[in-house]
């Protein structure tokens, strides 16, 4: 059997995992050899459903729509679920193989052997919800420039890496800077993932089950095969903290105040009061979106939107000016299509108009963002 090809006994199954690198052609070869030797009864795969639909029909993105998106404030899962898939396609397009080879694979071999596929992987949004909703303001910043800025190098890719790939999964490889000053990022990536994984694997029809999974995850789920899992516990999304709409609603309360007391105390004070908080707030969120060279309008947007949204936690600024950017240049298929080219490409992502897009929701929102805070002590300032 081969080095990455582990054999498991659990009560009345025989459960083979089989490591694999996500953009290998070995990886795809050694899942075809196993399951037409082995003709298990199920064939486990490391996919969730979307990921099976996108997988089974890629051409799906061609009808994605930005506004929707933005509209929907999924603009951080989509920037994070695209820096994932254009990772892998960068390494795949070196090594000149399909991305998810050994998935299709899977699926094809499984068809054919007439082996029931199980789609043994937690949903990937559920996964990137419960670390972002476990993360504070500053740290989900930083976790979307480590997403923009990660790259991958214009090296070759050589057999050690494709082993290296082997004990990395796809979805740690983007995030290894961040999982290594955030701990509790790495759990949920991988620990909890090792746990859905084993409860799918073990529970899958019939008494021999071949399961694909990438490398990282081999060990993990070699042990939780033999344990209890708690499958609610960890596909539940945390709710949102209370606690930050509170914050929010009471920084808005206090800024108005400010601004209202202001002009009790006189006219000029209330007016500087008025024009700092406008200045400082809607000056940086033109500021930041303006660094991604958009439609002059959508600058206009977020000078005019964030010192109304930035008193309503309900609202963000990002939000208007993204709309509006995605209106005034709508995004064309070949944009959509462009996608993983252009996502670590500095040119590309300025031609780009679907993730120019996204990028002006981001940047006027922490543009906006940051005004707020500087505002809010200039007007403090001004009343002493």
């Amino acid at each position: 059997m081969d080095k990455n090809v582990t054999v498991l006994n659990y009560q009345d199954k025989e459960i083979l995992l089989v490591g694999t690198a996500h953009v290998s052609r070995e990886s795809a070869a050694l899942v075809k050899e196993v399951i037409e030797q082995q003709k298990p009864d199920s064939v486990c795969i490391e996919l969730d459903e979307d990921r099976y639909q996108s997988i089974q029909n890629p051409k799906a993105w061609e009808k994605t729509d930005v506004v929707k998106i933005i509209k929907t404030k999924k603009v951080g899962f989509l920037l994070a679920t695209l820096a994932l898939s254009s990772y892998q396609k960068r390494i795949a397009k070196k090594l000149q193989v399909a991305v998810g080879g050994e998935m299709l694979q899977g699926i094809q071999s499984a068809n054919e052997t007439g082996a029931e596929l199980v789609l043994a992987d937690r949903s990937v949004q559920t996964t990137f919800l419960r670390i972002w909703r476990k993360l504070n303001l500053w740290e989900k910043t930083k976790l979307i420039a480590s997403l923009l800025f990660s790259s991958a190098d214009d090296e070759e890719i050589t057999d050690k890496d494709l082993q290296e790939l082997l004990k990395t999964d796809i979805l740690e490889a983007v995030l290894k800077d961040m999982r290594k000053q955030f701990p509790k990022i790495g759990d949920i990536l991988i620990g909890e993932r090792d746990q859905y994984l084993a409860s799918k694997i073990k529970t899958a029809p019939g008494k021999k089950v071949v399961a694909i999974l990438g490398g990282a995850h081999v060990p993990g789920v070699k042990e939780e095969i033999f344990r209890e899992q708690d499958i609610a516990a960890i596909t539940e999304v945390p709710p949102k903290r209370p606690y930050g709409k509170i914050f929010g609603w009471t920084l808005s309360i206090a800024i108005i105040g400010l601004i209202v007391y202001g002009f009790f105390v006189n006219t000029q004070t209330g007016l500087r009061q008025l024009g700092s908080w406008v200045l400082w707030n809607g000056g940086l969120a033109a500021l930041f979106v303006a660094l991604a060279l958009p439609h002059p309008l959508s600058i206009l947007t977020a000078l005019i939107a964030a010192p109304l949204t930035s008193l309503n936690p309900m609202l963000a600024c990002g939000w208007f000016a993204g709309l509006a950017q995605a209106t005034l240049n709508k995004p064309t298929v070949e944009d959509v299509m462009n996608v993983h080219k252009d996502f670590f490409s500095v040119k590309g992502f300025y031609r780009n108009r679907f993730l120019k897009a996204l990028i002006v929701v981001v940047l006027g929102n922490i543009g906006s963002s940051i005004g707020t805070y500087i505002a809010g002590f200039d007007i403090i300032k001004n009343l002493f």
